[in-house]
């Protein structure tokens, strides 16, 4: 069962602290919660995973659109840290948690061990940002979890090979069944924030990446990714040669992490902490 802290605005924050060894703080996707790591984490030996939820998901109290940003998130982040005891951390990241990753090596470099990135840059595609647009914030139209697992490879042409029991764990974990229909788990107010952060010029992110030019650095992306091109992977590389890339088949925006190719990338990147 998750734990819970305080965040310095006294918001009520939930988070799994499970394992020992070197401390791993797994920050999830955009509207996803800790549970994103389900599949990675009996895979990790040696290491202390920290889980948490952020703000307005899963089971963390509901804060307003204005809270939910990534600055905050970063913030959080710190602040659970501090309320573990925590000095150093290694960051796996996966989409949003990716960029805060980044935004920590930037603005608290000291706190990280290392970082390692599932599916997103510094640069964005627009094309993935749209299929965000369409859902976030949104109630999904299946009349169950059974019947939304089998909508799902449908719904997401970039994945193949995924078994049935896949797709019904991805829902089961990120969706709740009600007498009226299926609900998200997080605040639809973050709908209203994720929409005004791309609301202009997308910002520079390549700065947050370079301020990671010391750490042990891993990326992992999906193939078939709307949201990470592969133009912007292979500029990470060239700019940092000595990176841990892994591209895995049958996978787009994002991979389960507990793919054979995911598995190495953070195997390798976790021996350069040890």
């Amino acid at each position: 069962m998750p734990a819970r802290f305080q965040a310095e605005d006294g918001a009520s924050l939930a988070y799994r602290d499970e394992g020992q060894g070197l401390p791993v703080l797994a920050l999830s996707g955009l509207t996803r919660t800790g549970r994103d790591f389900d599949y990675v984490a009996p895979h990790l030996d040696g290491v202390r995973l920290i889980r948490p939820d952020y703000r307005g998901r899963g089971g963390s109290e509901w804060t307003g659109a204005e809270s939910y940003s990534v600055p905050q998130e970063a913030r959080d982040a710190l602040a659970l840290l501090d309320h573990l005891g925590i000095e150093k951390a290694a960051v796996l990241g996966t989409s949003r948690g990716a960029i805060i990753g980044m935004l920590l090596a930037a603005t608290a470099h000291d706190r990280l061990l290392g970082l390692c990135l599932n599916d997103v840059g510094p640069v964005l595609q627009r094309e993935g940002l749209e299929k965000i647009f369409d859902y976030i914030g949104r109630n999904p139209a299946g009349r169950s979890l059974a019947d939304l697992a089998q909508r799902l490879p449908l719904a997401m042409p970039g994945f193949a090979h995924v078994p049935a029991s896949r797709w019904l764990e991805e829902v089961q974990r990120h969706y709740v069944e009600t007498p009226e229909g299926l609900r998200i788990n997080y605040d639809p107010a973050l709908r209203d924030s994720f929409l005004a952060a791309f609301d202009g010029t997308p910002p520079d992110l390549w700065p947050l990446f370079d301020a990671a030019q010391d750490l042990p650095l891993a990326l992992i992306r999906g193939a078939n990714s709307e949201l990470l091109s592969a133009e912007t992977a292979a500029e990470m590389c060239r700019r940092r040669p000595d990176m841990i890339f892994a591209e895995v088949p049958d996978r787009g925006h994002v991979p389960y992490l507990d793919e054979p190719e995911s598995l190495r990338a953070i195997h390798a990147w976790l021996a350069r902490m040890r």
